[in-house]
């Protein structure tokens, strides 16, 4: 089931690349969320989306928002994946699929004649009182962290 503009923000709790914990709960009045959901670390637009989000990082933190990529890879391909690439952006290891599920991101796909489970390029902007003001599935990486980034501005 896919997530709405207006419903309360998923609560969750997950370790990032320095295995570090991670609560969405605590961010509330703090900060605007934008939380993206990527396929896998260090592939191509994985990396490109994780990059132009990085070089970004500033215009969203004079917005009073915090980057945070969630996927299925553990701490340690997280912690790689932001070593290689010098990204700035947290990154969040949902192993079990937990958080994917809880915001309706993971979709079948087949490959070579297998079914697999992905999960979905998809992206939530969540503001300070923990509300989801935009919910995007099915995002194309290339110029999404600018999308976004006009979409945190418009919420001033």
């Amino acid at each position: 089931m896919q997530l709405q503009a207006g419903v309360d923000a998923p609560q969750f709790h997950l370790a990032d690349a320095d295995m570090v914990m991670f609560s969405l709960a605590a961010q509330r009045g703090n900060k605007n969320i934008v939380l993206y959901f990527y396929p896998k670390d260090d592939t191509p637009g994985c990396t490109m989306e994780a990059n132009e989000f990085s070089a970004l990082e500033d215009e969203f933190a004079s917005l009073d928002t915090e980057i945070i990529g969630i996927s299925r890879d553990d701490c340690l391909s997280h912690a790689s994946f932001r070593d290689k690439y010098g990204l700035s952006v947290l990154l969040l290891a949902d192993t079990e699929a937990s958080v994917c599920k809880k915001y309706g991101v993971l979709y079948e796909k087949e490959v070579d004649g297998q079914k697999k489970t992905s999960v979905q390029r998809s992206t939530f902007v969540i503001d300070k009182s923990g509300k989801i003001r935009h919910a995007l599935y099915a995002v194309h990486a290339h110029g999404h962290a600018q999308e976004i980034l006009n979409l945190i501005k418009e919420m001033k």
